[in-house]
């Protein structure tokens, strides 16, 4: 799967239903392989558990639980979430 086709899937926290965007970015480990997604912060947001970066809130690969055709489903605490 493309990063051009990862971009096009809605993030959605299956914790609480919210969505939380569309991928703005991928990060890679030496090896190439995904280490977390990056999705847009929104304003005023807390700063806990998730890195938040210039851009966006970094959620861990490990945090993502499905792919599918048009979302991407991830788990994460909503209170600690940027």
């Amino acid at each position: 799967m493309s990063f051009s086709e990862i971009r096009q899937k809605e993030v959605i926290n299956v914790c609480d239903g919210r969505k939380l965007g569309r991928p703005i970015d991928l990060i890679l480990n030496e090896s190439n392989c995904v280490e977390a997604i990056v999705v847009p912060a929104e304003s005023g947001g807390i700063i806990n558990f998730f890195r938040q970066d210039k851009e966006g809130c970094v959620i861990p690969w490990s945090r993502v639980r499905r792919i599918g055709d048009d979302v991407i489903l991830v788990e994460v605490d909503s209170e600690k979430f940027c």
